[in-house]
């Protein structure tokens, strides 16, 4: 993980060499994820191959406090190759991404008051659209690009969870304490497939001085 801090601000960047190191936190059974670089002989960046079969689903997690303040942006890349087989995304039996960039703050006493925001690669589901969890309310789900993409090529994203988590939950914490990523498969108990590159969070463009 790289750390860059200026006068007043700061950002973290992290690669697929960093992600690949994150807590592995299982829902049901283990995702595969696999650490792609040149001794595969990819002329690709390095990325994070991540890969779930036969009801599959957990993430990789990491863990350490980000203050919004400072750094309330979040920009990553992913692609995706295989969706899982799903029909309504906003219900239980098709809660299942082959993409999700995770933000949570969480509380490990009152989890009734930890807040969580998914952005998701759906399949069906338009983007911009947002629904809770099916499962947990505290989380609050993202439509953030949908379809398989013909070009087959990496996308970037940039969100600003600090808006994020008071356009969503109403209000925003001072810090998150986790970022995770995930493919999941459990619900629809079928497959999926995609690749994720680097993670960062970062200062609005406009708060750097």
């Amino acid at each position: 993980m790289a750390a860059a801090v200026g006068s007043a601000q700061a950002s973290l960047n992290w690669q697929a060499e960093d992600i690949i190191k994150w807590d592995s936190h299982s829902f049901e059974g283990h995702t595969q994820y696999l650490l792609v670089d040149e001794q595969f002989g990819d002329r690709e960046p390095a990325h994070v191959l991540a890969q779930c079969q036969d009801g599959q689903a957990s993430g990789l997690f990491y863990r350490g406090d980000i203050d919004l303040d400072e750094t309330p942006m979040i920009s990553w890349e992913w692609r995706i190759t295989q969706f899982p087989d799903t029909d309504d995304e906003q219900q239980k039996r098709g809660d299942d991404f082959a993409a999700r960039i995770y933000v949570l703050r969480e509380h490990s006493i009152l989890r009734w008051r930890t807040r969580a925001l998914n952005y998701v690669w759906t399949q069906h589901t338009p983007v911009g659209q947002d629904w809770p969890n099916p499962f947990a309310s505290q989380a609050h789900m993202i439509a953030q690009r949908q379809g398989v993409p013909e070009d087959g090529e990496w996308h970037t994203e940039t969100r600003d969870m600090k808006e994020d988590f008071i356009n969503f939950h109403g209000e925003a914490p001072d810090k998150i304490n986790a970022i995770a990523i995930m493919t999941d498969c459990d619900n629809s108990n079928s497959s999926a497939t995609a690749a994720y590159r680097s993670i960062r969070v970062h200062a609005r463009e406009a708060d750097i001085q």
